[in-house]
């Protein structure tokens, strides 16, 4: 039986030796002299025996890496560069500490960068070599290549906008680049376990930029300042798991640290009370968990200490000033620099020589009162009562004034008709619908304003504010309905036919303007209508129109987004609230001056109360058509005297 199997095997041996032949024909074997003879440079453009006479691998042979270029031509599933696994032979601990960078795993080199990639091909070099790719000077280029790359970080979520460009303004990059080579490079943050090779997303408890190891990672340089966070308040809550203590990128950011003294940085005296203690310490979730006081930020800023930083003075104290930088602790303890016992030092630090009981008066103080002494509590209340009484009792005799000069005016005679009771209560319906739409309007949009909170309170009120808006809208569209209806009578025919403009009110209008300038005379109007009455009369046919048409469509937004697409929506919602600026400013400024700030008619032109208007206004108004009106007039008074 053994010697058929050797007999088998013969003859397959036999049959083989033909294939194997035309393979070594195909395929020679080659060492590395014979590499040259087709790669004379690199893919630098100088000769590889330059590039490795420079390189720690000098010496070596091209198979002693390229471990699968062992034949000519090289086999078709070759890979050009050396791979993950090439340098394995000799960097075994480097290349399994690797296989993390990139999320790949060993054997796989999907966009992960290959070894070459940062320590380059065949030029490679220590670290400690200032032409090193690897050079802390150089890593923010080595590591750019890939972290500017929008595609690959987009590909795998790596949601840091342009990491290289940030590091390089701040003062870790500008000292790297000013040759301060000990200053922190992308190995000395995001190295773990020691390695450059380990190189881990925060999502691994070992990683060196997780949440809970970021303070030992920024104390391998600052290791004072980490002992001093780990003493304070916040270093204790994150050892105790807190994840939303503060750590150090909390407050100074991540690659774009900034100094304390650049008026940019989070931790700049101007900033660092808004922007980067407030964000937590007004937070109500925070200050509930951990049982703060809330509105602290508010009555830092009414202190004395907080109007001098608002007027930009950067040597005022300041949140670290008092409370400490790094090694923060709360009141009640008794190393902390605002315990009782200690104020007087802490204090001291801009005050020399300060009493204990001027240092023992709250800063804070109660919420909403800012810096308070009893005297100054004092004197307060007395500013408050006087303004008071002073200002209270001038707009009360301004009041009066003005209420004296109304009544006088509108029983000023002789008087001619401007509107009948029907007109004025039109007027009147459209001005209290308008002023409601516009409070409650611009208070739905911004509810966090004063005119919001003015109104409607501080808290809550957002679905009272709608529906008073929406009431107020049909009642707008009422009075609209009403004055269509008005059109349709004889009155109503010739008033449009009266605002109809004309060439005429062109002609004036030139004339107004030369007027203004001083090159002529005040002409005189000569119609019922100016050309400022009508241009308003039809900007709000126009603004009425839209607002209708737009704010229904956003009131019935379910209904109309089953005709029209969405766009029509955000198309209606941009026009709604620009036409309502435009509206609101139009009646503030062109309507009121005509009506009531302009030298000729204040305090007002009365008929918007009564529908009259004494003579010698009219005459100032509309010179050519006060005859017309004193015959429309002129029944009314003979009904009078009868």
């Amino acid at each position: 039986m053994q010697k058929f199997i050797l007999a088998v095997m013969a003859a397959v041996l036999l049959c083989a030796l033909p294939i194997l032949a035309q393979e070594a024909e195909e395929y020679e074997s080659i060492d590395s002299d014979s590499c040259v003879d087709c790669h004379e440079e690199s893919s630098h453009g100088a000769p590889f025996e330059v590039e490795l006479s420079h390189s720690v691998h000098e010496g070596m042979e091209c198979l002693d890496c390229h471990t699968d270029k062992t034949t000519i031509p090289h086999h078709p599933e070759s890979d050009f560069y050396v791979g993950c696994e090439g340098c394995r032979e000799c960097h075994t601990e480097a290349s399994d500490q690797y296989q993390s960078h990139g999320r790949a795993t060993i054997g796989s080199c999907d966009d992960m960068p290959h070894c070459s990639d940062c320590h380059g091909q065949h030029d490679i070099l220590p670290s400690s070599v200032k032409q090193s790719q690897t050079h802390p000077v150089n890593l923010p280029q080595t590591c750019g290549r890939c972290h500017e790359d929008l595609d690959l970080t987009k590909k795998y979520d790596i949601l840091i906008d342009h990491p290289i460009e940030i590091y390089e303004s701040s003062v870790h990059g500008k000292a790297t680049q000013g040759g301060v080579y000990v200053a922190a490079s992308c190995n000395d943050c995001h190295s773990s376990g020691g390695s450059a090779h380990q190189i881990l997303s925060p999502g691994f408890d070992e990683s060196s930029i997780n949440h809970f190891k970021i303070p030992e990672t920024c104390g391998q340089c600052h290791k004072a300042i980490e002992q001093d966070f780990w003493e304070g308040i916040h270093g204790q809550l994150v050892k105790r798991g807190e994840t939303d203590a503060p750590v150090c990128t909390t407050c100074h950011g991540e690659h774009g640290i900034l100094s304390h003294e650049d008026p940019r940085s989070p931790v700049s005296p101007a900033k660092i009370a808004e922007q980067t203690c407030s964000p937590c310490h007004e937070s109500t979730v925070l200050n509930a968990k951990y049982g703060l006081q809330p509105g602290r930020l508010a009555t830092f800023i009414d202190s004395y200490h907080g109007l001098k930083s608002k007027a930009g003075d950067t040597h005022v104290a300041n949140c670290a000033s008092c409370h400490g930088v790094h090694r923060i602790l709360p009141s009640d303890d008794e190393t902390s620099t605002i315990y009782p016992a200690n104020l007087r030092n802490t204090c001291g630090d801009c005050h020399p020589g300060i009493s204990e009981e001027l240092a023992a008066t709250p800063i804070h103080g109660v919420s909403g009162a800012g810096l308070r002494s009893p005297l100054a509590d004092l004197i307060e209340k007395i500013y408050i009562a006087l303004i008071v009484v002073v200002i209270g009792g001038m707009i009360m005799h301004v009041l009066l004034d003005l209420g004296r000069q109304i009544i006088t005016l509108m029983r000023k005679k002789p008087r001619v008709r401007r509107m009948t009771l029907s007109e004025v209560w039109q007027h009147t319906f459209l001005m209290v619908t308008f002023i409601v739409l516009v409070v409650s309007g611009f208070a739905l949009r911004f509810d966090q304003s004063w005119l919001s909170r003015a109104f409607f309170g501080w808290e809550g009120g957002f679905e009272v504010r709608g529906q008073i808006h929406r009431a107020a809208a049909v009642l707008f569209i009422v009075t609209t309905i009403w004055h269509s209806l008005f059109l349709l009578t004889r009155r109503g025919r010739q008033f449009v036919k009266d605002m109809l403009p004309l060439l005429l009110d062109f002609r004036f209008f030139g004339k107004k303007v030369m007027y203004f300038f001083g090159l002529q005379k005040a002409p005189d109007h000569q119609f019922r209508f100016s050309y400022v009455e009508k241009a308003e009369y039809w900007a709000l046919v126009w603004g009425t129109a839209v607002m209708i048409i737009t704010g229904l469509m956003l009131w019935f937004d379910n209904e109309v987004i089953q005709i029209l697409p969405k766009g029509a929506l955000d198309v209606a919602l941009v026009v709604h609230y620009w036409e309502a600026w435009l509206a609101t400013l139009a009646i503030g400024v062109w309507h009121l001056y005509a009506t009531v700030f302009s030298p000729h008619v204040f305090p007002m032109n009365p008929s918007w109360l009564t529908g009259k208007m004494p003579e010698d206004m009219y005459m100032h108004e509309h010179p050519g058509h006060l005859e017309e009106a004193r015959k429309v007039t002129e029944p009314e008074r003979r009904y009078v005297e009868d």
